[in-house]
C-alpha cells in the first residue's frame, strides 16, 4: 500500500500529531509513505521513522490580499498535483481544511482515492466566506471524508458533503516518545514545596480557555496549598497568561515551561489533568493523560471530550460554561486520593479503546472502500 499525506506543517498541534502517528504505523507495517507539507522543516515538532519521505514544499508564505492568497493556492494545486502524478498513491489524505481543498482540486482526474479529514468541529472555528464557500464546491470532489465525531459529521454532510463521510477517532500512543525539548517535571517543582501537580497541555491559544483554567484553579487551591499547576504548550497567549498568573497571586503555584518533548514524562508526573477549551476537534491530550492514567477533569465543549472521558469512571465531565462546575471538579479530585485512583485505575484502559491499531484499522476499511468503489 502507498499512502500520501498532505498537511500545512508538522509544527506542535494535534492535527500534525495524529499524521505522525499514523505515518510511522504504516511505515512500521512495511507500507510507502510520504507526507507532503507546504511548510519547510525548520518548524517540525514530531519525529518520523527514517522510512516516511518527507516532502517540504516550502510554499507557506503569507498572503496580503485575497488575490495572491488565490495565486498561492494556485501554486499549491499545481505542485500537489504534479506530485500525485509522480508518487501515484494508492491513497492520497489531506488534513484541516484548507489542504483539503487543494487535496480535492489537486486531485481531479487522477487514479488515486482522496480523503479528506476535518480536525475540529467545523461550526466552533468559522472560516469566513470564501472559505465556507470554498469547502462547499471542494469536498463534493473527494472520495471521501473523515470527521472525528458523529456530532462534526452530521454537520458537514448537511453543509459541505462528501459522497463518503466516516467518523474515526484520534489513536492514541503510548508510551508516547521522546524528543527535544526535554524539560524534567523534577526541575520545574523544585523549590516549589508543592507534592501534587495538576497539568494542562496544548497551544497557547485563546480557544484552549486557559485562561479560565487559571480562574479555576486559583479558587479551587484555596483548600489544597500543596498543589501546583504546569501548563505545557506554547503560543500567542502566554503574555497575558503570564500577567493573569501574577494578577491572581499565583506565581509561586504556576509554571509555563513551554512546548516539550518529553510530555510522556510530565503524565508520569502528574496527580490530575485538566481541559477546559471553549472548542475541540477530538483532544489528543485528554487521549494522552488517560493513557497514562492520570485521571482527568474535562469541559463539555464541542467536540471530543464527551466521546473520550467517561464521567464518574475516569474522570469528570462539566457542562461548558459552568466556571463554578469546574471549580467544584478540580477542588473535589483535588481533595480525595482515593477517587483519583480509582479514576486512574480505569483511565488507562483508553490505551485499548484508542490503540493506534485500532484507530489504523478503520482508516484502512476506509481506504479499501474507496478503492473498490463501494
Amino acid at each position: 500500500m502507498k499512502i500520501l499525506f498532505y498537511i500545512h506543517s508538522l509544527a506542535a498541534g494535534g492535527a500534525e500529531r495524529v499524521t505522525a502517528i499514523l505515518a510511522n504505523h504504516w511505515a512500521e507495517q512495511g507500507w510507502l509513505v510520504t507526507i507532503v507539507t507546504v511548510a519547510g522543516t525548520d518548524g517540525d515538532f514530531y519525529e518520523l521513522d527514517n522510512r516516511v519521505e518527507r516532502i517540504a514544499l516550502e510554499l507557506d508564505a503569507t498572503s496580503a490580499n485575497a488575490w495572491q492568497a488565490l495565486g498561492n493556492n494556485l501554486i499549491r494545486i499545481r505542485t500537489l498535483r504534479g506530485i500525485l502524478k509522480e508518487q501515484r498513491p494508492d491513497a492520497a489524505v489531506a488534513m484541516m481544511t484548507t489542504a483539503n481543498a487543494v487535496l480535492a482540486w489537486a486531485s481531479l482526474g487522477l487514479p488515486v482515492a482522496t480523503i479528506g479529514s476535518e480536525r475540529t468541529y467545523p461550526p466552533a472555528m468559522p472560516l469566513g466566506r470564501a472559505w465556507s464557500i470554498i469547502r462547499r464546491w471542494s469536498y463534493p470532489r473527494l472520495s471521501g471524508l473523515v470527521a472525528q465525531t458523529r456530532q462534526s459529521a452530521d454537520w458537514l454532510q448537511a453543509n459541505a458533503p462528501a459522497p463518503h463521510i466516516s467518523v474515526i477517532p484520534n489513536p492514541v500512543r503510548y508510551p508516547l516518545p521522546v524528543h527535544e525539548p526535554r524539560v524534567r517535571p523534577a526541575a520545574v517543582r523544585e523549590g516549589t514545596g508543592r507534592s501534587r501537580l495538576l497539568i494542562a497541555v496544548g497551544r497557547l491559544g485563546e480557544e484552549k480557555r486557559f485562561d479560565r483554567l487559571l480562574d479555576a484553579f486559583a479558587s479551587a487551591s484555596q483548600a489544597h496549598p500543596d498543589w501546583m499547576l504546569v501548563i505545557l504548550g506554547e503560543g500567542r497567549q502566554r503574555t497575558s497568561l503570564e500577567h493573569q498568573i501574577t494578577s491572581l497571586g499565583l506565581s509561586e503555584r504556576v509554571r509555563l515551561p513551554g512546548a516539550v518533548g518529553n510530555v510522556g514524562d510530565w503524565y508520569e508526573a502528574a496527580d490530575l489533568y485538566a481541559l477546559t477549551s471553549r472548542f475541540e476537534g477530538f483532544p489528543n491530550t485528554l487521549l494522552e493523560a488517560l493513557a497514562y492514567g492520570v485521571p482527568a477533569v474535562a469541559v463539555d465543549c464541542e467536540t471530543g471530550p464527551r466521546e473520550i472521558l467517561r464521567h464518574e469512571v475516569d474522570g469528570l465531565l462539566v457542562p461548558q460554561d459552568d466556571q463554578k462546575g469546574v471549580v467544584e471538579a478540580l477542588d473535589r479530585l483535588m481533595g480525595d486520593p482515593e477517587l483519583r485512583a480509582r479514576f486512574a485505575e480505569r483511565a488507562v484502559e483508553a490505551q485499548g479503546r484508542f490503540a493506534v491499531s485500532r484507530v489504523a484499522v478503520q482508516w484502512e476499511r476506509l481506504f479499501d472502500s474507496l478503492r473498490n468503489g463501494s
